[in-house]
């Protein structure tokens, strides 16, 4: 089928030759009107194509942000899955019940005595990943907190130091006094 579209129109029917007519004129007039004016004539198609070009282009950033936003959380769970794996300590099947708050609920831990001292002196903290409950060391657990504070659930300070003034400074209490 050579020919100009308003050919193939007219032979399918689809048209008829004073349509045509009618449009060549129309088109003819738009542009010696334009030519004499010197004004520019704003096609609303291409108006329309431009906006909905940037819609899409908008919409397209957005997605992307929302993809790397993911990709980074991903990145950044996995990267505290390995610190706590590389750097778990054996809770151990202890006898000695350590209670901690995590989500408005009390949770139990049954640790050896060792790990539960370290807990109670802040050299060993709790972390959840994964649905479950990890020991590691202070150290590793504050990276952990640099990345995801959700993470650490139990990272107690050690309090060492002792005011002058204080007339119970003889008289230390164990904080972890089992009754």
């Amino acid at each position: 089928m050579a020919g100009s579209l308003q050919d193939q129109l007219l032979k399918a029917g689809l048209s008829n030759k004073q349509k045509a007519n009618d449009a060549k004129t129309q088109k003819h007039k738009q542009s010696k009107k334009q030519r004499k004016s010197n004004e520019v004539f704003v096609d609303q198609n291409k108006v329309n194509a431009e906006k909905v070009r940037q819609e899409k282009l908008e919409r397209d950033n957005t997605l992307n942000q929302q993809k790397k936003q993911e990709a980074e959380a991903k990145a950044v769970h996995a990267q505290i899955k390995d610190m706590i794996e590389q750097a778990k300590v054996a809770k151990g099947d202890g006898d000695i019940a350590y209670n901690f708050v995590h989500n408005k609920k009390v949770k139990k831990l049954y640790l050896r005595e060792d790990a539960s001292q370290g807990l109670s002196k802040g050299q060993l903290a709790i972390v959840f990943i994964e649905d479950n409950y990890q020991l590691v060391p202070t150290a590793v657990a504050e990276k952990i907190r640099q990345r995801n504070e959700q993470c650490v659930i139990v990272c107690n300070e050690n309090e060492t130091e002792v005011d002058d003034d204080d007339p119970y400074a003889d008289f230390q209490v164990p904080d972890d006094l089992m009754w």
